[in-house]
């Protein structure tokens, strides 16, 4: 029998290729986060050549802190407060019903469903993240509003002040977004979940611990990581949201709150961006330096909460 030699094979080739083509990659990659960090440097500067302008021609306190919105009025006023109270208590409130939802949901599907059931309800949860936001918001003008309509009617049937809304206002808003949140929630809390070293809850069944305790004091806790990053872009969805959000919270300035007509900073701009001029384009610029600063600042905070998590 005739041995014949095989020359090894390598896609890189020598060393000089390797070390080239790794230098090349290097190039590649530091030009990909360069323009990354330009973008969010240029963006930063856009907003405030546009936004401030307003703040020196008004007033921060009249802008930021003003309850009246009245920007076509003969006399007008840019009171914007009640605008990011809506903003900061809607984004909350949509939060804390749609995370807690989807994080169990996640549970149930990475830890305790059957592998036949997690296969069917994967694909609706994922099919929901492709509906595109105006379609929520259709669904909740026509299906929502008039449920919330009848328990607005319920509950303020002997009032003689309650403005009602027909059902837009800021409970729905509210819901809807929490829908909205649900698949990224969903998605990225299961992946983490399923991302757990099996040792580890394997280790625990073996010490004694039910699979609740488990899944509760072993799985959530090495999936945290995870599960914040899917808080953080949720989030993000939550504050950035337009279309949905003007078909269902009744875009009204007022007090935000359960059945009031309510408006958002990002349907403030949406609503009114087409027909102003001057002063008043310059302060929905202003509004959306503050939409800007308010999703920053989240993201800051949540990413250090982040940081601290992985830090214990």
């Amino acid at each position: 029998m005739q041995l014949t030699s095989q020359k090894s094979f390598s896609i890189i080739g020598n060393r000089k290729t390797k070390t080239r083509v790794e230098k090349a990659a290097q190039i590649i990659f530091f030009i990909c986060a360069f323009f990354a960090i330009i973008a969010v440097f240029a963006i930063s500067i856009y907003m405030l050549i546009k936004g401030v302008p307003a703040l020196a021609k008004v007033g921060v306190a009249e802008i930021l802190f003003g309850t009246e919105w009245s920007p076509t009025a003969s006399e007008p006023s840019f009171g914007i407060s009640y605008i990011i109270l809506t903003s900061v208590v809607g984004t909350v409130a949509a939060i804390l019903l749609g995370v807690p939802v989807g994080v169990f949901t996640a549970i149930f599907l990475s830890q305790v469903a059957h592998k036949k059931i997690a296969m069917m309800v994967k694909p609706a949860v994922e099919l929901l993240a492709g509906i595109p936001s105006v379609i929520y918001g259709l669904l909740g003008l026509m299906v929502l509003n008039p449920l919330i309509y009848k328990l607005e009617l319920w509950i303020f049937k002997d009032s003689a002040t309650h403005q009602f809304t027909g059902g837009s206002n800021l409970l729905c808003a509210v819901i809807v977004l929490a829908v909205m949140i649900l698949p990224t929630v969903i998605n990225i809390s299961d992946s983490a979940l399923r991302s757990v070293d099996p040792s580890l809850k394997a280790a625990s069944l073996a010490l004694g611990a039910s699979r609740i305790q488990t899944i509760f004091r072993v799985v959530l806790p090495a999936a945290k990581s995870g599960i914040i990053t899917a808080v953080v872009l949720g989030v993000g969805r939550a504050i950035g949201e337009a279309m949905a959000i003007t078909l269902v919270s009744g875009s009204s300035v007022n007090l935000p709150l359960p059945f009031n007509s309510v408006r958002f900073l990002t349907t403030a701009i949406v609503s009114e961006m087409s027909y102003s001029a001057d002063v008043h384009r310059e302060v929905l610029f202003t509004i959306g330096l503050v939409l800007f600063a308010f999703i920053m600042g989240i993201n800051l905070l949540l990413s250090k909460l982040l940081k601290g998590g992985d830090d214990k």
